[in-house]
Parts: structure tokens; C-alpha cells; sequence
């Protein structure tokens, strides 16, 4: 029976290479001359630790890293912007990577595919959705309306088996 997982991944080396295009764009922008900004990917924790002198440059820095998120074809709502803080005279603020669906979201889609009526059968395991139906085509359809579906998390799908 053919079937297809539901996932939601983070290429990790594609967010470095965003942060370390975001880090060169700050070294040559004139309004971040002799200000100490950096972007931080921490791996283990999943998420980009931005620190500036100031909070409008933290700011600026948010528009910064979205871009050189989307020119690497990260998808920005998988980028979760936490409220800048304040440490004595540094701003700092972490940006989150969604990564992974998480067990409400699991919930969330399954029910939607149930309501659709579609003549497949849905398994959570973990973090990944596994779908199994009779037909290639309602596999595809189920694919187009998680697509079409506003659930702010990007998904991919991967394992197509016949």
C-alpha cells in the first residue's frame, strides 16, 4: 500500500549558512560600523542568539536574518522571534526553530485528515505522520490539503512508497 510521512525539519546546515551570510552583512553595513552585533547559531539547543548594543539594531538584525532565512529557502515560520532583552547596556534575543511536530500538532493534522474524509489511515510516530492509503491519489489529495491548511509550522513530505 503506498503511503507517505508527514515531517517538519530544519536543515541545519542551511540555517548556518544564513547566519553566517547574516554575520558578513553586519560586518558592511554602514549603520553597524563599531557596534558589537553578532548572530550565534546554538546547535544543541535549536536556535539563533542575536546581541546588539541596542534595541532598535536588534531590530534591524530581525529583518536581516529573515532574509538571509528566505534567500536560503528556510522557510520563516519555522523561525519563532522571542521579545528582545536587556542586560545592563547589551540587547540580546533568541529566535527558536521550530523543528519537529510536536504531539498537539500531530493531533491537530490527524483530525483534519479524518474530517476530510479521506480513505487513508494516519499513524503518529514521534514526531513524523505516517499516512497509508489504497490509491496514490488520495495521498496527493491529503498532501494538497495539509498544504492548503494555515497551521503557522512548515511541513515537508518525504518517504513516498508504492
Amino acid at each position: 500500500m503506498p503511503s507517505f510521512d508527514i515531517v517538519s525539519e530544519v536543515p541545519m546546515h542551511e540555517v548556518q549558512n544564513a547566519v553566517d551570510n547574516a554575520n558578513r552583512e553586519l560586518m558592511g553595513r554602514f549603520d553597524f560600523r563599531n557596534v558589537d552585533a553578532s548572530f550565534t547559531l546554538v546547535e544543541k539547543d535549536k536556535k539563533i542568539r542575536l546581541e546588539a548594543d541596542g534595541d532598535f539594531q536588534i531590530q534591524q538584525m530581525d529583518d536581516i536574518l529573515r532574509n538571509k532565512a528566505a534567500k536560503r529557502n528556510i522557510d520563516t515560520a519555522s523561525l519563532t522571534f522571542e521579545t528582545p532583552e536587556q542586560s545592563g547596556k547589551r540587547w540580546s534575543q533568541d529566535v527558536k526553530l521550530k523543528d519537529g511536530i510536536d504531539k498537539d500538532m500531530a493531533k491537530k493534522i490527524v483530525k483534519m485528515i479524518k474530517d476530510g474524509k479521506f480513505k487513508v489511515t494516519t499513524q503518529i510516530m514521534d514526531e513524523v505522520i505516517r499516512v497509508t492509503g489504497k490509491k496514490k491519489d488520495d495521498l496527493q489529495l491529503v498532501i494538497a490539503e495539509v498544504r492548503k491548511a494555515e497551521l503557522g509550522q512548515p511541513f515537508q513530505f518525504v518517504n513516498f512508497r508504492d
